[in-house]
């Protein structure tokens, strides 16, 4: 699974459902059922926690409450095919969880962007007395 660890993919916590596939296809997606919802349980999977938070934060919407991520593939016209390729989409979360994120580290503006800034600013608000009209202030 992952280069720096040597964590597997349980399959207690895969859930693999088939359905019917949306939108254009026509007499095709309307008989066969080829689309394939995985859903990862993740608090069977035994992930480290740190990863697991990072793994919940990359799914977003596609985690539920309770800590179950599901992945819908539909693409293909074949049932095999999308599982494979959801599979495959799950795999790079994990994936991407597993990767520390590099620290930010903080700058300082260069002394030129500053000036730069400051002339835009300046600028701006001589564009904008420009505009005023001259009885306003009174």
């Amino acid at each position: 699974m992952s280069r720096s660890t040597d964590w597997q993919l349980p399959a207690e916590a895969l859930h693999c459902d088939v359905l019917r596939a949306q939108g254009a296809g026509g007499q095709h997606v309307n008989k066969t059922e080829s689309a394939v919802q995985l859903r990862f349980d993740t608090r069977v999977a035994g992930l480290p926690q740190p990863v697991l938070q990072r793994l919940l934060t990359l799914a977003g919407r596609r985690a539920t409450a309770n800590g179950v991520v599901v992945l819908k593939a539909q693409a293909q016209r074949s049932q095999a095919m999308n599982r494979t390729a959801a599979l495959a989409r799950l795999e790079a979360l994990i994936e991407a969880a597993f990767e520390l994120p590099t620290p930010r580290r903080a700058t300082r503006p260069t002394r030129a962007s500053v000036k730069r800034r400051l002339d835009d600013k300046a600028h701006q608000g001589r564009q904008k007395s420009l505009r005023r009209s001259r009885d306003a202030g009174d």
